[in-house]
């Protein structure tokens, strides 16, 4: 044999053991980082919980919390809204011994812990989720289905512990990595890639050219926008802000065709958006839903709620029509499949 030529079986062995290497130096980034960062919390929640105490103004949350806000959010980025500060005040007074605290659990798991009101309950959950490395999903799926009270009711507590582990799915640890406190934390930005296929991403860098070539006041916002809503993440593919129009514009796209589920997920987008970032002289927000299929697009617009007539007729005038929609995404997707073809 060749001394030159590494044996198959000898490479596999050498990749797996460096690929061990890699995700356990992973592992341990992100447990440090989360730790710190739970800590971290845990510290601001008491910091502002004995300076209410001390406080004797019965205004104290409103006008502290919202200048608090406003500068920690100036100096060190997202994830320090006034609804953040008080999760972490309700941190503190929930878990008021920082020891008891495990580091092998994360800021997400520790808000959903927030919502179990029994202390045993919500200390039990927590050592569980630690001992057996939960996802913050997975230990959302235990106190919805109250595992632990099942557990505590149950003569048969071996058969309830087998159920709950048949459908726990295994979780992928680049999952945690993705965490969007842990961006928040770091101060990083919350890049789009971690949320996107590349069909999607190129679909969706197109889309967002195509609409500021095409100008008529368009001006871009933001890619992946998150909107957070108690413990749940929602991501939008382009918000975009019309001059012309004055309201902003939502774009979601969709791989596959046009369900009620994604009207109604639109419809509940527009609300959240409103209530988060449109100003009172602000137009009704306009939610976009691009379904795109090889050679097919389809395009709906939301319903303008009590729409002046002025402002229906520049909507009309202003934004792309469907067939513009369409011819540009079958443009892309033709794109797309051909620089498959080549690639193969």
């Amino acid at each position: 044999m060749n001394d030159n030529i590494i044996p198959e079986e000898k490479n596999e062995q050498l990749y797996a053991a460096i690929s061990s290497v890699l995700l356990q130096a992973r592992q341990a980034v992100y447990r440090a980082v989360n730790f710190a960062m739970v800590t971290a919390y845990w510290e601001i929640g008491r910091l502002i919980t004995e300076d209410e105490l001390k406080c004797e103004r019965a205004e104290y949350g409103k006008q502290v919390l919202k200048n608090l806000s406003q500068q920690l959010t100036k100096e060190f980025g997202k994830g320090f809204d006034e609804r953040e500060l008080r999760k972490m005040c309700q941190f503190y007074r929930s878990f008021s011994i920082r020891d008891t605290l495990r580091p092998e659990l994360s800021w997400s798991h520790y808000r959903r812990l927030l919502s179990v009101e029994k202390e045993d309950a919500r200390l039990w959950y927590m050592n569980e989720a630690a001992n057996e490395v939960w996802s913050t999903r997975q230990l959302d799926r235990q106190i919805s289905t109250l595992y632990y009270e099942r557990l505590l009711s149950s003569r048969e507590k071996s058969s309830v512990v087998a159920e709950a582990k048949e459908k726990m799915s295994a979780v992928s640890p680049l999952e945690f990595i993705k965490d969007p406190y842990v961006l928040d934390f770091l101060n990083l930005q919350d890049y789009p890639s971690l949320h996107e296929s590349d069909v999607e991403k190129a679909l969706i860098c197109h889309l967002q050219d195509f609409l500021m070539e095409l100008g008529k006041g368009f001006c871009f916002v933001a890619r992946q926008k998150r909107m957070r809503y108690d413990e749940d993440d929602f991501y939008i593919d382009l918000v975009f802000y019309n001059s012309i129009l004055k309201c902003y514009v939502l774009i979601d796209l969709k791989l596959g065709k046009l369900t009620h589920s994604d009207v109604g997920q639109m419809d509940s987008y527009i609300r959240m958006f409103d209530d988060l970032m449109k100003q009172p002289d602000d137009n009704p927000t306009i939610g976009l839903i691009l379904c795109s299929e090889k050679n097919e697009a389809i395009a709906k617009y939301s319903v303008l709620n009590d729409a002046k007539q002025v402002f229906a007729s520049k909507y009309k005038l202003t934004l792309p029509t469907e067939e513009e929609l369409q011819l540009e995404l079958e443009k892309e997707r033709y794109r797309l499949d051909n620089q498959e073809r080549t690639e193969i």
